[in-house]
């Protein structure tokens, strides 16, 4: 296959505080954005050929983010150009401790507008696996897209991953996002969804979280984060915790979605499918995932935030 990896959904552009000015109105630092472009820029830094279908604006954040994606090394023939609709943009702003806050300018927003009849289906032909999340779920025409291009997918035998990303002020309701996310989890294989999410969906723990997205969802490989305590891992036959590495945070932008794309990357490395997966091979990708994702909170932003596949190595010889 030319692409291990093809994902849709929001290219976006992160605007994160940086201080203030003298009326204390923010001052903000503009960086690449969207959950799917961060995923697939940790599996492309990790070795793996990933493909991107989306859409943005014919405006200069637009072309900035098709540059950033080709740097990057992902393929982008698969992303529209709309001269119609404005690139979306996200304003960040943080808590003390470090906690994200978002806006939105996305009423519609150029990712919103994605039709399915725009979609270049070569890429996920080509592809060993396919990716999404909900924020391409929110609302139309690119809910149908979405739906339309995971049900391909699905057909081709293709391995689906599954993102909730849970945006609230994105949605009309809570019912909606939850019914959604839900419609989501019944299409994919593996899963990466953060304890909060869990706590959103059913009120539970991370333990049964995981039994639950593999009971009654057929998940094959549930993966948990939990924020500065770790993750948690599960195939039905072994599950496994794993702590987060300690790090100097500054930034926890696209730490989810890096997590993500680093546990896909060493799941494609180790070569098996979910199911048959040990205990030994989950904390790998665990411990993987979770020092990439804590390295990439020392920086800012998402994609700029990704350390390469050495230093990542490096870090995990030195914590043996």
């Amino acid at each position: 296959m030319p692409y291990d990896v093809t994902a849709i959904g929001e290219l976006l552009i992160d605007f994160a505080t940086k201080g203030s000015n003298d009326a204390g109105y923010p001052v903000m630092e503009a960086n690449p954005g969207g959950a799917p472009g961060n995923f697939l820029a940790a599996l492309t830094a990790y070795g793996q050929r990933t493909a991107f279908l989306g859409k943005v604006g014919d405006d200069a954040f637009g072309h900035l983010l098709l540059n950033t994606l080709s740097a990057a090394g992902i393929e982008t023939r698969g992303i529209v150009t709309d001269p119609s609709v404005f690139t979306t943009l996200a304003f960040v702003t943080f808590s003390p401790e470090g906690d994200r806050s978002f806006s939105f300018a996305r009423k519609p927003g150029a990712d919103t507008c994605l039709t399915f009849e725009e979609l270049d289906l070569s890429l996920i032909d080509e592809s060993r696996l396919f990716h999404f999340g909900t924020l391409s779920l929110t609302g139309e025409p690119v809910r149908t897209a979405t739906q339309k291009a995971v049900a391909y997918a699905k057909e081709r035998s293709k391995t689906i991953t599954f993102d909730p990303n849970l945006r609230l002020p994105l949605w009309e309701s809570e019912t909606a996002a939850r019914e959604q996310i839900l419609w989501g989890l019944h299409q994919a294989d593996v899963v990466k969804i953060s304890d909060n999410e869990v706590e959103f969906l059913w009120g539970c723990g991370e333990e049964e979280g995981g039994r639950r997205l593999l009971e009654e969802f057929g998940v094959k490989l549930a993966m948990v984060t939990l924020g500065p305590k770790g993750c948690y891992l599960t195939n039905g036959k072994y599950a496994v915790h794993a702590p987060c590495p300690p790090a100097n945070t500054i930034d926890t932008t696209g730490a989810g979605d890096i997590f993500g794309g680093s546990a896909v990357s060493r799941f494609l490395e180790i070569g098996k499918e979910p199911e048959d997966l040990t205990d030994a091979d989950l904390m790998d990708i665990a411990a993987f995932a979770s020092m990439a994702s804590s390295l990439s909170t020392e920086k800012r932003g998402g994609i700029p935030a990704i350390v390469p596949l050495e230093t990542v190595r490096a870090a995990l010889a030195k914590q043996a």
